[in-house]
């Protein structure tokens, strides 16, 4: 087995993630310093993370409601409170991609890396649902201009399912995962948001949690995450 994915299965991080921390010479495989993440390890090679040893983990999916002020990161060395630390479990979680500090909803944690690149990377296209509250009405042509796809300092956005939910709030689907692209999205139309909800993560909706509160997916639920969502 690479030695990224052999990382990532023992819940140092996703798969990229994985890599990223070989390539900077935090590993050790027998007792030598690897910085090929293709390298070829195997059960009975002792492999360490920052010099501590890492093993394979049962794999572990949680979701989150994500308070405001709460940071979507493993750890965090200020004095803010890591999403991470609102489960209760003894495995090396981290996020699926993250929210900002000030916005809410969804947040799924896990230590399984290559779950995290099946739901993150690009090409799976996984949508995620999102309720902005928008300093302004929106125009009929400004939910046009955001379900056809804006234009950002980092390129065009893609078609979006756009729906309007009340006076200032919308509904905002999306299969990208850029940062804070949502917020980016409604200053494109000249607009703000001031609260921003992630509702649902692909299959997977918010329902039933209450912010902070967080419970580990069923196995009816992971295999439904495993699903492509263009089928």
């Amino acid at each position: 087995m690479r030695l990224a994915r052999y990382l990532a299965h023992c819940g140092a991080g996703s798969r990229r993630g994985a890599e990223e921390i070989v390539a900077a010479g935090r590993v050790e495989v027998d007792g030598a310093l690897v910085t090929d993440p293709a390298f070829d390890v195997s059960g009975a090679d002792e492999v360490l993370l920052d010099g501590r040893r890492v093993d394979p983990e049962p794999r572990e999916v949680w979701a989150v409601n994500k308070p405001p002020g709460v940071v979507s990161t493993a750890r965090e060395p200020g004095r803010r409170r890591a999403v991470v630390e609102l489960v209760r479990s003894d495995a090396r979680l981290y996020p699926v991609g993250r929210l900002d500090v000030d916005s809410t909803g969804l947040v799924l944690l896990t230590n399984d890396g290559e779950l995290t690149n099946r739901l993150t990377h690009p090409r799976y296209g996984v949508p995620k649902t999102y309720r902005a509250q928008l300093r302004r009405p929106p125009a009929e042509r400004d939910l046009r201009r955001l379900a056809r796809g804006v234009r950002l300092e980092d390129g065009p956005t893609a078609p979006a399912r756009v729906t309007r939910i009340g006076e200032r709030e919308v509904e905002i689907t999306i299969r990208e995962g850029r940062n804070r692209q949502v917020r980016r999205m409604a200053e494109a139309i000249g607009n703000e948001v001031v609260e921003l909800e992630r509702v649902a993560f692909g299959p997977l909706k918010l329902e039933g949690l209450a912010p902070g509160q967080s419970r580990r997916l069923r196995a009816a639920e992971l295999r439904r995450l495993w699903k492509d969502p263009r089928r």
